[in-house]
């Protein structure tokens, strides 16, 4: 078994991978009314994948109900801060992390957190 997709719900998919487009450089493989996916799963990557859900409502922080978030890696985590935070992510008060890793939200309120790494 291999995890091919991980599908975040959305109130506007489109919208949602216009933000993780430009954050992540990953491309849309594919586009209807209801999905969009990034990346094409080739080479055991993981596509990254928006499903239209309606009256969608982001998850809350600090809040035990949410559900998962994802972790990225980069080499300079002030720099990505600053570019997240200038393509709409938003960056809660709560940090848990301290200096290992920062908690971000995307335009739609799903956490995310990025850490220092290759």
């Amino acid at each position: 078994m291999r995890l091919a997709t991980i599908i975040l719900d959305s109130a506007d998919p489109a919208k949602l991978a216009e933000f993780y487009t430009a954050a992540t450089g990953m491309e849309p493989s594919y586009t209807d009314d209801t999905f969009v996916f990034l990346g094409d799963g080739d080479s055991g990557s993981v596509r990254l994948g928006f499903q239209r859900v309606a009256d969608y409502q982001g998850p809350a922080w600090p809040d035990d109900r949410k559900h998962a978030h994802l972790d990225f890696t980069v080499p300079d985590v002030d720099q990505a801060v600053t570019t997240l935070l200038g393509l709409g992510a938003r960056k809660p008060d709560f940090q848990p992390g301290k200096e290992d890793w920062t908690v971000l939200t995307d335009p739609e309120g799903h956490l995310f957190c990025i850490s220092k790494g290759e």
